[in-house]
């Protein structure tokens, strides 16, 4: 008859490894856990059911009169202000006369800083709204055009680059010929 064994032990160096790798892990972690990433770098969204946590930084996409426009990362707690900052600043020429610096950030939302051109008549000229640099906002001020078509054109704008011709905003889904002669007037391309 066999004789039964003992069962098997770890090895002095596998505990010592594995304790290692645990008080390693510890210290990482109350020294601030993973290093800072660029926002580049951070893998799409996922939803998971989870909100994410207070000390999560927001992700928010800031574009328009902008030094870097792109997505920014920036603590909970911010400011647009701080956003607009995080993406390198106004370029000269700026207006924030459409948006509210002292608003706090939204995981996720855009801000659109536009140009004071977008605001202000061309000289001698009845104000238009320059479709290039205009915001969301300001485009909804535009008869027929509620907040869906706003995004849609500031969207296309985004994608395929400013617009050459008014007749351009033909392109974008939900503008056709009786809503662009409606518009024609009111619009330019700086």
């Amino acid at each position: 008859m066999p004789v039964p064994r003992p069962p098997a032990t770890p090895s002095f160096t596998t505990v010592v490894a594995v304790v290692g790798a645990c008080v390693l892990g510890l210290i990482g972690w109350r020294l601030g856990g993973e290093p800072a990433r660029p926002v580049a770098a951070l893998s799409p969204p996922v939803f998971t059911g989870v909100a994410p946590g207070a000390d999560d930084p927001l992700v928010v996409h800031v574009v328009g009169m902008v030094a870097n426009p792109g997505l920014v990362a920036v603590p909970a707690g911010a400011r647009v202000a701080d956003a607009v900052i995080a993406a390198g600043g106004m370029l000269p020429g700026a207006s924030t006369g459409a948006i509210n610096l002292a608003s706090p950030v939204v995981d996720g939302q855009q801000i659109v800083i536009g140009s004071a051109a977008a605001a202000g008549p061309v000289s001698g000229e009845e104000p238009r709204v320059a479709i290039n640099e205009a915001t969301v906002d300001e485009l909804e001020s535009l008869p027929g055009v509620g907040p869906v078509l706003a995004a849609r054109i500031a969207a296309y704008r985004q994608e395929h680059g400013p617009f050459r011709d008014v007749e351009d905003l033909l392109a974008v889904t939900g503008i056709g010929e009786r809503m662009l002669a409606s518009l024609r007037d009111l619009v330019r391309v700086p």
